[in-house]
């Protein structure tokens, strides 16, 4: 399956309903109430007392912030190939622990019990359970998940997108202008990476925003997590969905606007108009896509 082939992103917010009607001198974006700006002190940064672990002497997973929405991972040797298994009920995420640095890894499923699982390979695809636990997560806020970085919105306090972001809204009074702003940045930086697309079509890869931003390029996974990592930075909560199009594999983002909740999937920033963050559709000129978005994973 082409997972991530000729599709970006489409992030789009019914910000016309914040107005309850149209005019003729109605402006764009729709006016919204204003909120102080953030700070880079205000930033949510993951942290690992390392209070409470799993460990089977080679990974190591902290779980000590799960009321924050989040866990840290890391693998203390160089020696095979390990994964992370997240599960709540029947819903699994398995991840890749590549390196002794902590990374974060979502608690995405809301309150109750989860699942954390160690797997070490055996051989080829084959893991085995190397330690396991269970934990009550009761999150302090349900969106804190979605206001971290973590394995595939991924930034450090130098990463480039973290000034990146707060210059682009630096005059900005409320979110949904910061949303337009961010949004705008990452249609008018990337360009689709058809090259990349090929590259990856049959493998897992994760977004590089460092390196997205360099090369001013990606695929609709990058569009995604840039855009996400953009909100998160100022305190807007967003989450990378991944999922199926009537068209095909893609991943695009929700952003959750105080008064209307969760918005997805459309944005208007000029009347009886819509921003579509995909080349490849704008190319086609299939700008009036309606189809289904159907969620497999959200991040």
């Amino acid at each position: 399956m082409n997972r991530f082939k000729n599709i970006t992103l489409f992030i789009l917010i019914a910000a016309m309903v914040l107005s309850g009607c149209s005019s003729q001198d109605q402006e764009y974006p729709t006016d919204y109430p204003s909120s102080p700006s953030m700070t880079i002190q205000d930033v949510h940064w993951p942290q690992y007392p390392q209070s409470m672990i799993l460990s089977d002497g080679d990974t190591l997973i902290d779980y000590s912030m799960a009321s924050k929405g989040y866990i840290g991972a890391r693998k203390q040797s160089d020696q095979g190939k390990t994964k992370i298994q997240i599960m709540k009920e029947e819903k699994k995420y398995n991840y890749d622990i590549n390196g002794p640095e902590m990374v974060s890894f979502p608690l995405q499923m809301g309150n109750g019990v989860y699942t954390l699982k160690i797997l070490q390979q055996i051989e080829g695809t084959k893991y085995a359970i190397s330690a396991s636990v269970q934990i009550d997560v009761q999150l302090e806020n349900e969106k804190d998940p979605f206001l971290y970085p973590n394995q595939v919105v991924y930034y450090t306090p130098d990463s480039d997108v973290v000034d990146i972001s707060f210059s682009l809204v630096k005059e900005d009074k409320n979110d949904l202008s910061r949303i337009a702003h961010l949004f705008t940045y990452v249609v008018d930086t990337l360009d689709y990476d058809d090259d990349k697309a090929k590259e990856v079509s049959d493998k897992y890869v994760l977004p590089d925003l460092d390196q997205a931003i360099q090369n001013k390029k990606g695929i609709c996974f990058d569009y995604a997590s840039l855009l996400a990592a953009l909100c998160r930075l100022q305190n807007i909560p967003a989450r990378v969905i991944v999922g199926w199009t009537d068209i095909e594999y893609h991943a695009w983002v929700e952003i959750y606007l105080e008064g209307e909740g969760w918005i997805n999937p459309k944005i208007y920033f000029q009347e009886k108009e819509w921003s579509l963050v995909d080349p490849t559709f704008a190319d086609a000129r299939n700008t009036d896509y309606e189809g289904r978005y159907e969620e497999v994973y959200r991040y």
